[in-house]
């Protein structure tokens, strides 16, 4: 009967210690989320930063998920203590313990805050790419379909630590410090280094100097596609466009006046919203091509997007609307569109994994996708600092959301880059068509 309820609860994936390590990794990597608020307070507050300045930093921050290819072909051919997988799910669990306990203790500069942060990045860049290996393994034969499905439930852990925390992640700023909150959340990365005990990795003897260069061979190889090529720049352009969420951060508590608390339950309903549009991509749309979903979430996205415009300039307090009921709705919708568009971005990276390089390609592929977030945060504070917002000027904000949404759509030109259907397994490097022309120009 629990061997039953497990199954059904992992959609029918078979209850393994394995499979149930890598959903308590990516459960903390949800759970870490209880932090957030307290960084952003903490720059903004104990650091007295400007909101160009933060997004500025927090697009550094994210510089160790653009090297992920490193972590993974450090993984797939060096192994640590002779181990390729576990002993790296080790480190990074003792990274994060050190990096937030650092951010609690000795951060008193933005200098020093941007490379603890960094630190505390690592760590998680450096766990997922492993429990992403994992998963790309254990798909290797599986159907387009049931990679949708695996993938769902990895992202479905993920936002169910994220609701287990949302609401205290600003409920606890009404009674402790940012540092103390740092300093409780230290004690999450621990548990990366216990499900690390439950993976299945035989130790090797091989020699890592060795195996490293047919890694990169096959790695350059793979690169060479046009079938993987061009769909990875499409995945860079359709991320890179500027965000406005440091900006609107600034504005949702100096001008709007909401507190901590409040923004903990906005960050809870975008947690189970984050949830549905999992649920939703699992149940209806998985099977759908990635074009058009691709496309018609990005249109949607950015209509929705330019909503924010009437919590901007208030004219919902004209239509009866409150402030508070108005920005959790906007996030419960938002947030829906937003997972369900990025949920093939993890299907397709996965299906175009050769074996041998799986670790290393799909983290490669995934660093493009977090490069282009820090484009992102860049462009935003770039676009922040010269339209003249501040922390206490928020009167060209209408602006930058403007552009911030009307350019997501941008990338829509280049969306025939994307395969047009997928193999239902994935193939060798030598398999791999030499033109993509098949696959990425419909009939």
């Amino acid at each position: 009967m629990t061997n039953w309820f497990l199954k059904t609860l992992l959609a029918g994936h078979k209850p393994t210690p394995e499979l149930l390590a890598i959903l308590l990794v990516y459960l903390v990597q949800g759970v870490l989320g209880i932090a957030r608020l307290a960084v952003s307070f903490f720059l903004k507050d104990s650091l007295g930063l400007s909101p160009a300045q933060v997004s500025a930093l927090l697009g550094i921050a994210a510089l160790p998920w653009i090297v992920k290819p490193l972590f993974g072909l450090f993984s797939d051919s060096l192994p640590l203590w002779g181990y390729h997988r576990r002993s790296y799910l080790i480190l990074a669990g003792l990274l994060g313990c050190c990096g937030w306990l650092a951010l609690a203790t000795l951060v008193r500069d933005s200098a020093t805050a941007t490379l603890v942060m960094v630190l505390c990045s690592l760590s998680v860049a450096v766990g997922d790419v492993i429990v992403d290996a994992l998963v790309v393994e254990r798909a290797r034969h599986e159907s387009t379909a049931a990679m949708g499905s695996l993938q769902s439930l990895c992202w479905g852990a993920s936002a169910v630590g994220s609701i287990l925390t949302a609401y205290l992640s600003g409920l606890l700023l009404l009674y402790l410090t940012p540092n103390q909150v740092f300093l409780l959340t230290a004690g999450f990365p621990l548990l990366t280094c216990g499900s690390a005990l439950l993976i299945s990795d035989r130790k090797s003897s091989g020699d890592g100097a060795i195996a490293l260069k047919p890694h990169l061979r096959q790695l350059r190889q793979a690169l060479s596609q046009k079938s993987i090529l061009l769909p990875t720049l499409f995945l860079f352009l359709w991320q890179a466009t500027p965000s406005a969420d440091s900006a609107f951060f600034f504005f949702s508590t100096n001008e709007l006046g909401f507190t901590p608390e409040f923004l903990g339950q906005v960050r809870m309903v975008g947690s189970i919203a984050s949830l549905v549009g999992i649920w939703l991509f699992q149940r209806f749309l998985k099977d759908v091509p990635f074009r058009v979903i691709f496309g018609w979430g990005t249109v949607l996205s950015s209509l929705l997007g330019l909503s924010v415009l009437l919590l901007v300039t208030h004219t919902n307090r004209a239509l009866g609307i409150d402030d508070h009921w108005f920005s959790l709705g906007d996030r419960l919708v938002l947030t829906v569109m937003s997972q369900i568009a990025y949920m093939p971005v993890l299907v397709l990276a996965a299906r175009l994994c050769p074996p041998g390089i799986e670790a290393t390609l799909f983290a490669l592929l995934m660093s493009v996708s977090n490069g282009a977030g820090l484009v992102s945060h860049e462009l935003g504070a770039l676009l922040t600092h010269w339209l003249g917002i501040t922390e206490g000027d928020f009167s060209a904000l209408g602006n930058l959301v403007v552009i911030a949404n009307l350019s997501a759509l941008l990338p829509l030109a280049f969306l025939g880059w994307l395969p047009a259907s997928l193999p239902e397994t994935r193939l060798p490097l030598e398999q791999l068509p030499e033109s993509p022309r098949a696959q990425l120009i419909p009939n």
